[in-house]
């Protein structure tokens, strides 16, 4: 298909991919393979986390058993909580809170992937469609990136990123506590241990294979044979973030497979396996 080109826009004129001075194409796109199935998929895996998560989180019930914690409730920082023998309870917010204790504590690890950079590209493309393929026209008549609320609201990225490291420290916490029982005796392990030590793992690998990990412990060096630690550092989380968007659905997964675990538990749904 031949495409000429329109002549310079005037002044005021809308920019965008069919403004006047791009190619003038009058296809949306020249490929014939099933595109939108990416963008699609994407968007349905979005769609089914955000809608548990919401139910989850607004729920403030059967988010603890013994001695497993919710990873959507931890840590607990409402006097509403739960009571947990061990666990990461912190009345910090009195009686007068009287939401789910989940909200007060998602904002930050929600923030951390909302600003991430392969999320933005996995939502940006299923939902705004900005753009939704490769080669595919974007429908917007006007771009301006970043810059304009809300977008701008994603350069807090390295912001979310110190706070998501204390979340996953008491993460890991609650990890150490899944080997006791029911009745708090340490020594023991059930399947549930087994799960929460696999979504652990996980949200470390995440965490520190974000882009903004890797400018931190190696950005702004001019020179690296100065800094062998920290150049150390950069290749062992430049390793881990190539595979940055495989850990960001992995570990997103994994949340929800152990805060569903712990609610059927505290349902009464059957009881947890044990090992040892």
């Amino acid at each position: 298909m031949a495409a000429g080109t329109q002549p310079p826009p005037s002044p005021g004129a809308a920019t965008g991919v069919r403004s006047p001075g791009r190619a003038a194409l009058t296809a949306r796109h020249l490929r014939t393979d099933r595109w939108w199935l990416a963008p699609a998929a994407t968007a349905a895996g979005l769609l089914a986390f955000i809608a548990y998560s919401t139910w989850r989180a607004f729920a403030n019930a059967d988010y603890y058993a013994a001695p497993y914690v919710s990873p959507f409730y931890s840590p607990c920082l409402a006097e509403n909580c739960v009571p947990m023998r061990g666990g990461p309870n912190a009345e910090i917010f009195g009686s007068w809170w009287g939401l789910s204790p989940a909200l007060l504590i998602l904002v930050f690890p929600l923030g951390f992937r909302l600003t991430c950079y392969y999320y933005r590209k996995a939502y940006y493309r299923s939902f705004w469609a900005s753009p939704p393929a490769c080669a595919v026209a974007e429908p917007h008549r006007t771009y301006t990136g970043e810059t304009r609320f809300p977008l701008i609201l994603q350069n807090l990225h390295r912001y979310f990123f110190y706070a998501a490291v204390p979340v996953a420290a008491i993460l890991t916490y609650d990890t150490a506590l899944t080997f006791r029982d029911s009745s708090y005796a340490w020594g023991h392990a059930g399947l549930g241990t087994l799960l929460f030590l696999l979504n652990i793992a996980l949200i470390w690998a995440y965490t520190v294979s974000c882009h903004s990990c890797r400018h931190i412990v190696g950005g702004r060096l001019r020179h690296f044979s100065k800094h062998p630690v920290r150049y150390r550092l950069w290749t062992w989380v430049g390793r881990l973030n190539r595979h940055h968007m495989r850990l960001a659905w992995a570990s997103l997964i994994s949340v929800a497979v152990c805060d569903l675990y712990v609610y059927l538990l505290a349902t009464g749904a059957f009881d947890d396996p044990r090992f040892f």
